[in-house]
């Protein structure tokens, strides 16, 4: 369509106004922006009170509700700080991240001639790891194209810069990421991101059934990589972030999709405010047979 290009134009232009804008003030602007959403869309609000309220029954109804009003903040947090991380010089980016705890596995497993596949679940501001990490070592993200194409440009102008190169969710794109490992590259992926049919198998995530990704147990079994959990925490008032690290060693005759969501919740619990809760994390993909709650429990 003709309007594409334009349309692309356009919120190229916006990012650029946006991002001219200091961190602290698009943080709180997007706070406002959570609310906003929150208030308004109801399947939203909803999706955001039960997938919290599965993974945190365990806790006092107060401190869900004190998890819940945080988290609905950061998600608004989350789309308003894209233009700063996207049209802001890759450097003055990374020079926000004011700690990395963890960068040792990385080193190490590269010591070793391995190749390092970053897990960054929806969790506080996955985008900025991979910059952290492309100003250390050469690193291809996965990425699934957005539904708008007139957005993809902006998209894959913001994140492809430096050692980052891009990958979609695609064979072709499967294939970069193999390419990479045997180079003893880094990969990034979402590990919570529901992927399509034939590309998943069920396993339990806070004792619900997920369509969870195969992928990284393939990728480990041929090549040998290290895999390594990452999130980056978003820091108060602007002030930026903290990046956290930690390596996740399979056990064997276990299935990795289970492991890779028990790892998850681990990071989950450490920081629950700024999970996507949001995100339609337990939906059944276009073909795939619902499974048995029990089964994916026990997953």
């Amino acid at each position: 369509m003709r309007s594409a290009p334009i349309r692309s134009v356009i919120a190229t232009l916006v990012f650029d106004l946006a991002a001219r804008f200091p961190l602290g003030l698009l943080h709180r602007l997007g706070a406002m922006l959570g609310w906003a959403t929150y208030v308004i869309s109801g399947t939203y609000a909803r999706r955001m009170r039960e997938n919290l309220g599965y993974a945190m029954g365990d806790r006092h109804e107060r401190d869900i509700r004190k998890i819940l009003n945080a988290s609905i903040a950061e998600a608004g947090k989350g789309v308003a700080e894209l233009p700063w991380l996207w049209r802001r010089p890759a450097t003055e980016v990374a020079a926000s991240i004011r700690a990395c705890h963890g960068w040792e596995h990385v080193e190490a497993a590269r010591a070793q001639g391995r190749g390092v596949i970053f897990l960054t679940p929806h969790l506080g501001c996955f985008e900025v790891s991979a910059t952290y990490a492309a100003q250390r070592i050469p690193i291809t993200v996965l990425y699934r194209p957005p539904k708008l194409a007139w957005l993809e440009p902006l998209m894959r102008g913001g994140r492809a810069h430096g050692q980052v190169s891009l990958a979609r969710t695609d064979l072709g794109g499967v294939r970069l990421l193999f390419k990479a490992i045997k180079r003893g590259e880094a990969i990034g992926l979402l590990p919570d991101q529901v992927p399509g049919k034939g590309e998943g198998e069920w396993a339990g995530f806070f004792g619900r059934p997920a369509y969870t990704m195969t992928l990284v147990g393939r990728l480990v079994e041929s090549t040998g990589a290290a895999v390594i959990m990452a999130y980056a925490e978003r820091l108060p008032r602007g002030a930026g972030y903290v990046i956290y690290l930690a390596p996740l060693m399979f056990a064997p005759g276990l299935s990795a999709a289970g492991q890779i969501n028990a790892a998850l919740e681990k990071l989950v619990r450490a920081c629950p405010a700024q999970y996507l809760w949001s995100y339609n994390r337990y939906k059944v993909p276009a073909g795939i047979e619902p499974p048995e709650q029990r089964e994916a429990v026990r997953a």
